[in-house]
């Protein structure tokens, strides 16, 4: 398995549904994230606001993340702290999942917002999505902050894990 920078000639579709798949079981249990249902444009839209990584075996897109560096965030305070950088739409396509991949990419992310100058990452996930609530904290990432984002059907949990 490879973990590299998204190129031009990846397919966005294709990326849209591995994300898809990913997150289908939380729009199932009735949580309307974004990309349970988001058309490539958003994908795309995402991949132009911050740094769209992805995880490739035998020459196939199979896991996805989007980190944004330290300062900038918004949307609730602790993302606008210029020490913080942040991520979102972590996605490993079904048939990968439990392979480790979603922690690799996390890492990347991580070796590289603390290469960018971050102290702090952050990320959102729904409060009554208790499994990836337990899947960050095992990885060092606490709650920091809730917010409750314009047209979502729950609250959301910002947690945060200081870099070292």
């Amino acid at each position: 398995m490879l973990i590299r920078d998204l190129r031009p000639e990846d397919s966005v579709d294709e990326l849209t549904e591995i994300i898809h798949a990913a997150y289908r079981n939380l729009g199932d249990l009735g949580l309307n994230y974004t990309a349970v249902d988001q058309d490539a444009s958003v994908t795309r839209s995402r991949a132009e606001r911050g740094h769209r990584l992805v995880a490739e075996a035998e020459g196939r897109l199979i896991g996805t993340v989007t980190s944004y560096g330290p300062g900038g965030g918004r949307g609730c305070d602790w993302y606008r702290l210029p020490k913080v950088a942040r991520f979102g739409q972590l996605a490993v396509s079904p048939e990968h999942q439990g392979r480790g991949i979603g922690s690799n990419l996390i890492a990347e992310v991580e070796r590289r917002s603390k290469e960018a100058g971050a102290t702090d990452l952050a990320l959102d996930t729904a409060e009554p999505a208790l499994h990836l609530l337990d899947y960050y904290t095992r990885r060092g990432y606490l709650v920091v902050e809730h917010a409750q984002w314009a047209g979502k059907t729950y609250r959301s949990v910002i947690m945060s894990k200081r870099l070292k």
